[in-house]
């Protein structure tokens, strides 16, 4: 378990991130370099995961602005850690404002892929949304699909909800605000991507509301762990592209026969070197040198 140089009170452990209270309504969110795959996070860390995961959220944070209100506090680190800062810190953290989550994850799909794919065959549809027939695996969908899902609690597994569960859990207008914002990040920063060569095959968002109850963008944004990247020149319907995401680590671990019960297996170097790998690559992809953590 990593162990960061500074004394705020912890507030919550996550599968990567951790969270500290910062005092006067501020939060310090903390990206390790955890790995979690079928909701259970894994012995092994990836080297650098969570400053590359720090780096491509904070940039798609300054590039949604003028779609939604993010978490970000603008308030410098040094303004609530006394103590001196590492770089390593420094690359990995954020001080975020503290906002009350809502308890689904916005997950929006371009292409139909992972459960969404495994929902089609069986039933033709996804989330209760009927789908054209004869599909193909990874095939664009005739339009991107909001897919709202449940937030697990730890251990357990996100399940698929209908937009009408949303509704009546948040109610009608923030629901309908969540979508409306999700779908148009997604519009905006799918295409940015498509740009830099890569597919976002699919992503989750999540979102909390301010003392007002208004809705803000927060966590992590189309990350390799909340999204699924494809390389966009290795890219045919029909056939499951590489990924630039943990799919790789989920692949490896379902061709190892694990049964997706905690513990998690300890993953082989190679592995990980790979792992870590296409993290960097997708950093580089989408940020452009001059804008990369230090790995």
């Amino acid at each position: 378990m990593e162990e960061y140089s500074h004394k705020l009170p912890l507030l919550k452990r996550g599968k990567v991130r951790d969270v500290y209270d910062a005092g006067g309504g501020r939060i310090l969110i903390v990206a390790s370099d955890r790995l979690s795959c079928f909701d259970v996070v894994l012995p092994d860390r990836i080297p650098g995961k969570g400053r590359i995961l720090t780096a491509i959220s904070n940039f798609w944070f300054e590039k949604t602005r003028g779609i939604i209100r993010n978490h970000l506090s603008g308030v410098a680190l040094e303004k609530v850690l006394p103590d001196k800062i590492n770089d390593d810190l420094r690359a990995r953290s954020v001080v975020a404002e503290r906002l009350t989550p809502l308890p689904f994850e916005a997950v929006v799909r371009g292409y139909l892929a992972g459960s969404a794919w495994k929902d089609y065959r069986a039933t033709g549809a996804t989330s209760g949304i009927e789908l054209p027939a004869g599909m193909q695996h990874a095939q664009a969908l005739p339009q991107p699909l909001f897919t709202p899902a449940t937030k697990a609690a730890g251990g357990e597994h996100d399940e698929n909800v209908s937009f009408r569960t949303v509704m009546d859990s948040v109610g009608k207008k923030l629901a309908e605000e969540m979508r409306r914002v999700s779908l148009e990040i997604y519009r905006v920063c799918s295409a940015f991507a498509l740009e830099r060569g890569l597919i976002v095959a699919d992503t989750k968002f999540e979102f909390g509301t301010d003392a007002r109850g208004d809705l803000v963008l927060m966590d992590e944004v189309l990350t390799p762990d909340s999204s699924r990247f494809w390389p966009r020149e290795e890219y045919r319907p029909g056939a499951a592209p590489p990924n630039f995401d943990k799919q790789f680590v989920r692949d490896y671990l379902e061709a190892a026969g694990w049964n997706k019960q905690p513990p998690g297996p300890r993953l082989p170097a190679e592995i990980i070197e790979k792992t870590a790998e296409k993290y960097r690559h997708a950093e580089a992809l989408l940020l452009g040198p001059a804008n990369r953590s230090v790995n």
